[in-house]
């Protein structure tokens, strides 16, 4: 008995338009975010186009948005009956905590709805063709009118104005850009250059500060080095300067090692207390009191350590974004990149290439999408072993060639210590070899391996901080 020819359904998704609405009820964020990217015809579901209507005047009106008052508009606009009440609008809340993050529902409503109307063109375009117009080329015409009206409604954004920048009615400062620099120039001349020098996140080590502007926003940042170099240990330095010193909150993932071993090793970073010491409880009074002021120093600022192995990096971008959503986090570090996954499941493990290109470039768009800087661990090949001085270059990066495209810095570490232990005890060198809005070079850098600990070289340049910080690596300090 043949079968019976399936019934096709233009295409929607109930379950995402529930829980865009249910993230616009019971988010701020959420409203904002899908009221910036949807409009009231993107909903298949006729019950859903009030209440968003009802909502996106909310969001226009600068109102605020919750079950009760979107009840009360819709009530008032005789409507409430018709989406099912004040039992729907509470059903759609519920849907809210479904979301891991509201953007990736509205671009599915948002295609779907994109969908609906070229299969609505194909159909029109279709039937004036079977009526055999008398001037084809109108007929063409007019079809290919249709699908631009849908690619420009799609892609509402064409760049912005130059003249808009420049009177700040879409700069970020909100400034025209003269009156930025005015400001600019005024601070210049009250604080100083050496204060001033740095433009973006600094990581407090002072020469590498001076040399990449610091960490900026948008930018992805390598950090590259053979196993048991320290680039653990120096990209951890980084998160626990912006965060500890800073104030700032940082997200830290780590592939490698648990939150257990990274938190140990801040501990005896910051207490700078040795770590063979805390794991076998050998403290004196001195140790443990410095331990109990790192850790009450600690507790007071934010930094998120997820530890998830053998996440790919669709789910690496999803939880970053929640990051940044509920913590506002100022760098996000990851640790490291060849221990992501591609976001194929059932990817192809010999293209391991391919996948490498694929995640750096998401990597660089993550930056992008949260306007922070990104810094990311990498291995080096073992070409470096087999060179003479072991000077790490470009093409020493695993497996792509793409993260040098992609990165805006690239930073390699070495220390000659490894490879020969007279050479350079207790000295690292990091290489700046890519610098996108800057200059290369070599920075300086002293480490502690018993505390996991980098350090500033050049004290001339550093504050007394860093001259403070300085001295628990000199010979005389003590």
């Amino acid at each position: 008995m043949p079968e019976k020819p399936k019934i096709k359904c233009a295409p929607h998704s109930k379950e995402s338009e529930m829980i865009v609405l249910g993230c616009m009820l019971t988010s701020v964020d959420g409203l904002n975010s899908a009221s910036d990217r949807l409009v009231e015809g993107d909903f298949y579901y006729t019950e859903h186009r009030p209440i968003f209507a009802a909502l996106y005047q909310a969001y226009k009106g600068e109102k605020p948005a919750d079950i009760h008052l979107i009840a009360e508009e819709l009530k008032r606009q005789g409507k409430l009956e018709e989406v099912g009440g004040v039992a729907y609008l509470m059903q759609l809340a519920q849907y809210a905590g479904v979301s891991v993050y509201v953007e990736e529902y509205a671009e599915l409503v948002r295609d779907k709805s994109i969908l609906r109307r070229m299969i609505t063109a194909a159909q029109s375009i279709e039937k004036r063709a079977l009526d055999e117009p008398k001037n084809v080329n109108e007929a063409l015409d007019d079809a290919q009118a249709l699908f631009f009206a849908i690619s420009q409604s799609s892609n509402q954004s064409i760049g912005v104005l130059l003249r808009d920048m420049l009177s700040g009615l879409k700069a970020d400062s909100g400034l025209p850009y003269l009156k930025e620099l005015q400001e600019r120039q005024q601070n210049y001349l009250e604080k100083g250059e050496a204060e001033l020098a740095i433009t973006g996140v600094p990581t407090h080590f002072y020469d590498l500060d001076v040399m990449i502007n610091g960490l900026n926003n948008s930018n992805l940042i390598i950090l590259a080095a053979r196993p048991a170099m320290g680039k653990t240990a120096l990209g951890l330095n980084i998160a626990e300067n912006l965060c500890f010193k800073s104030n700032l909150a940082v997200g830290f993932f780590s592939l490698e090692m648990s939150a257990d071993q990274l938190l140990h090793r801040m501990i005896c970073s910051q207490s700078d207390v040795e770590s063979e010491k805390i794991l076998s409880g050998n403290l004196d009074g001195s140790d443990y009191q410095k331990i109990v002021s790192a850790v009450n120093v600690m507790q007071k600022h934010t930094m998120l350590i997820d530890d998830q192995p053998g996440l790919r990096i669709n789910d690496l971008r999803a939880r970053a974004r929640r990051m940044k959503e509920v913590f506002d986090v100022r760098l996000i570090v990851i640790d490291y990149l060849q221990l992501l996954g591609g976001s194929n499941t059932y990817g192809n493990h010999e293209n391991r290439q391919t996948e490498i290109s694929e995640i750096s470039r998401n990597l660089k768009h993550l930056a992008r999408e949260l306007d922070i800087p990104i810094l990311c661990l990498a291995q080096l090949s073992r070409k470096v072993e087999e060179r003479q001085g072991h000077r790490p270059i470009m093409s020493d990066l695993r497996e792509s060639g793409s993260i040098e495209q992609d990165a805006d810095v690239v930073m390699f570490l070495l220390r000659q210590e490894y490879y020969s232990p007279n050479a350079q005890p207790g000295m690292a060198n990091l290489i700046v070899g890519k610098n996108r809005h800057g200059k290369t070079g070599e920075v300086s850098l002293v480490y502690r391996k018993e505390v996991a600990q980098f350090g500033n070289y050049s004290v001339a340049a550093s504050t007394d901080e860093g001259s403070s910080a300085f001295s628990a690596f000199s010979p005389t300090a003590n």
